[in-house]
């Protein structure tokens, strides 16, 4: 078994801090390759402006899977072209409330599941003593409801009601119809906008495209309405958005760091403006849309392998000792292939365990059935073993979740060189064609062997039942 089964790995680790190299050579049975997708994660998050210059945006991003807080936040400022003087605040949105801010950098994303909603509030940096405003909605059918997405901006020291009355109807100018307003600016304002500052100018490396496009309601009211109309019904609520104590305009505001108003939405606001885009957060990730790919947008057996041999450091709870520092280093790790045995197993590592998240990913993996060659792979440079091609004769399968599942294989009858299916006590030949399934779970693959003449000949049947 160990003659015919057992391969060897050559590791090397690196020293973040004394460039130590250390080299061992370690055996293996089989290779547990991971999917890609067991190593990064796609995330959804919703873009709110919190100076209410744009409409809301969500935006996806894939991360690695230990990554944290702080990875999706950077990610997040790139895809949305997070300006120099502006920061991103994470938060999860519930049941219409803001359940948490994701404010800790270091917070596992594992932490964040599929299924919730996470946004992200754009937000100006500042040095200045600030309030955080949340803003909540609600409507009243036989009693109030909340709804919507809540809404985040910042004040500067805001003196009295009036100023968080400023804030909030600064916060949904983007929501306004534009058919309930009248224009009280004047044509040559329009005429000094160059016709093509909406696309020459560049931040970050990020076109304005990416910018809202929106049309701006400064200056602009509903038809026969003055601008005291204008102003929602607004109370200063608790946690829990059970009190409410409306806000007078002059009347002073109790300093804190956050002020939670419940905005009041009535058959007026409704005209006047389009709730849809605070309605509706996407998931986080909808496992449905990636479930269903094709062969053709399937990962290859040769990403899963590279993704095994890639260079990674090593995680906190995994530190190596380094003799030359005399203590604990988070290592860089790299495995090679140094010698592959005969019969060559791959295990797909299709079940992910995490302290908060546990799945098993069903994404189709594209293997080779013939001439596998992985001549590129081996570092040994002793090539008297021979070939390092391959054929593929075996496929355990496996069916259902973490809770239970059902076990199958394919098997190829060389004699026949024809393939089985074994499914409990039933067995049934297969077309060759219809082995490749998203339920292949671990591969079996024999050596080719050249002959004298040089050409490669078929795995023997000795070899395979060894």
């Amino acid at each position: 078994m160990l003659k015919t089964c057992q391969g060897q790995y050559k590791s090397t680790l690196v020293c973040p801090v004394c460039n130590k190299i250390s080299i061992t050579f370690d055996p293996f049975m089989y290779v547990s390759l991971p999917l890609p997708s067991t190593t990064t994660r796609s995330m959804t998050a919703t873009v709110f402006y919190g100076d209410g210059s744009g409409l809301p945006m969500p935006f996806t991003v894939t991360l690695p899977k230990q990554g944290c807080c702080k990875d999706l936040n950077q990610a997040l400022g790139i895809a949305c072209c997070l300006h120099d003087d502006e920061y991103l605040l994470l938060a999860e949105v519930y049941e219409h409330r803001i359940y948490r801010y994701l404010e800790i950098p270091s917070e596992p994303l594992a932490t964040i599941k599929d299924d919730e909603h996470i946004v992200a509030y754009r937000l100006l940096k500042t040095e200045a003593k600030f309030t955080r405003l949340e803003i909540w909605h609600r409507y009243q059918e036989n009693e109030w409801k909340l709804f919507l997405t809540p809404l985040v901006t910042v004040l500067e020291d805001p003196k009295s009601g009036s100023d968080v009355d400023l804030a909030v109807n600064k916060m949904l100018s983007p929501l306004r119809r534009k058919a309930f307003f009248t224009s009280t600016a004047t044509d040559s304002s329009k005429e000094n906008v160059p016709p093509s500052s909406a696309t020459d100018e560049k931040t970050n490396g990020c076109s304005s495209q990416f910018r809202p496009a929106t049309q701006s309601t400064e200056g602009m009211e509903p038809e026969g309405m003055s601008s005291k109309e204008l102003s929602f019904r607004l109370c200063i609520t608790d946690d829990k958005g059970y009190g409410c104590q409306p806000i007078v305009k002059d009347s002073p505001i109790q300093p804190s760091h956050l002020i939670k108003v419940m905005l009041d939405w009535t058959e007026k606001e409704h005209e006047l403006y389009d709730a849809s885009y605070l309605k509706d957060l996407p998931e986080v990730h909808k496992s449905g849309l990636l479930a269903k790919k094709t062969k053709q947008e399937a990962i290859s057996l040769f990403s899963c392998l590279d993704a095994f041999l890639k260079e990674e450091p090593l995680g906190p709870d995994d530190m190596w000792y380094c003799p030359r520092c005399k203590e604990h280093r988070q290592a860089s790790k790299k495995l090679d292939l140094w010698r592959l045995p005969d019969v060559l197993v791959f295990h797909l590592k299709r079940f992910s365990y995490s302290r908060w998240l546990k799945n098993k990913l069903d994404t189709f993996v594209n293997f080779p059935i013939h001439d596998l060659d992985l001549s590129k792979y081996v570092k040994s440079k002793d090539a008297s073993e021979g070939s390092h091609v391959y054929e593929l004769y075996a496929i355990s399968n496996h069916y259902g979740g973490l809770g239970g599942g059902h076990y199958s294989a394919y098997c190829k009858l060389i004699d026949e060189n024809r393939w089985y299916h074994f499914d409990d006590s039933h067995v049934s030949p297969v077309n060759e064609s219809e082995i490749k399934t998203s339920a292949a779970y671990v591969l079996f693959y024999q050596r080719v062997k050249h002959t004298s003449g040089g050409t490669v000949a078929e795995p023997s049947e000795h070899h395979i039942t060894s």
